[in-house]
């Protein structure tokens, strides 16, 4: 009896240790960004431990980083029956449902087992708002990246997409504080630029609208929106010739798109009859 008690004690501890060597190797492969390699693994470990929460989550993470997002899902899914009120398994299953299914009111629930063990939790907070903005759901955003911002009051993400929501909400001018805010005095940032553009260029401040999106274009001169845009804004001032200079612009890049557009904006109404303007169109 005893040899057999010795004889199953090292059949387990062996059992144990072969495990433990193949999920570190598994966290070694997935540390090199050997995602495939560090699947195998997790896979050599799960058939040893079957019953083991971080074999199933890393080998989620792995997945999803090879772009097998089906297979994520299933790994997280499989961790959190595993560990059912575990942050990370229930944080990393809302962020693949909002980011690469975009099934927001799951991703929403998920957050929402995630706040249970964490309830001030930044990262939990903002991607919650962005669920709820995909969901067009502004108000409630703003709400949640207020509560993120609790936990990260200068986190450039939860302020910039706070900005976002309050322009949706066509609340400009406090879409205008969050961009100054999150953008703190840069001026590095095509996005930024562009949106504090349109929150201008709604408020009819024409002048300002123009250098917000003249800066956005000496990031990305290519962007033919912008050039629109801003050959809106130098129109309804009466620049003729910057607002068709602009025009011109974007029409190279997309000429059905921006010739229909034109030919049927208001904004142009000023300068519509001109020559110049008409020549755009032949």
């Amino acid at each position: 009896m005893k040899l057999f008690l010795t004889n199953k004690y090292q059949h387990l501890e062996s059992r144990w240790e072969n495990y433990r060597l193949w999920y570190l190797e598994g966290k070694r492969m997935d540390e090199d960004a050997y995602y495939e390699a560090a699947v195998a693994c997790y896979d050599e470990a799960i058939t040893l431990r079957a019953d083991d929460y971080w074999a199933w989550y890393q080998r989620g993470h792995a997945l999803a980083e090879l772009g097998d997002f089906d297979g994520a899902l299933d790994s997280f899914d499989m961790a959190l029956e595993i560990r059912p009120d575990d942050y990370w398994g229930w944080y990393s299953l809302g962020y693949l449902l909002l980011e690469e299914f975009d099934r927001f009111e799951e991703a929403i629930a998920c957050f929402d087992r995630a706040l249970e063990t964490k309830s001030r939790d930044y990262w939990s907070w903002y991607r919650r708002g962005d669920a709820l903005r995909h969901l067009k759901q502004y108000d409630e955003a703003i709400e949640n990246y207020d509560r993120a911002l609790e936990a990260k009051p200068k986190d450039f993400w939860a302020v910039y997409r706070r900005g976002d929501a309050l322009r949706h909400l066509k609340r400009y001018e406090e879409a205008l504080e969050s961009y100054d805010r999150a953008l703190d005095g840069t001026y590095d940032d095509f996005w930024g630029e562009y949106k504090r553009g349109e929150c201008y260029r709604h408020l009819k401040r024409y002048k300002a609208a123009i250098d917000c999106y003249a800066r956005a274009l000496k990031i990305y001169p290519e962007d033919n929106a912008t050039w629109y845009n801003q050959a809106c804004c130098y129109a309804l001032m009466g620049e003729e010739i910057r607002a068709i200079e602009s025009l011109e612009k974007a029409i190279e890049q997309q000429p059905s798109v921006y010739r229909q557009l034109a030919q049927s904006d208001k904004d142009f109404d000023r300068i519509r009859e001109r020559r110049q303007f008409q020549r755009l169109f032949r």
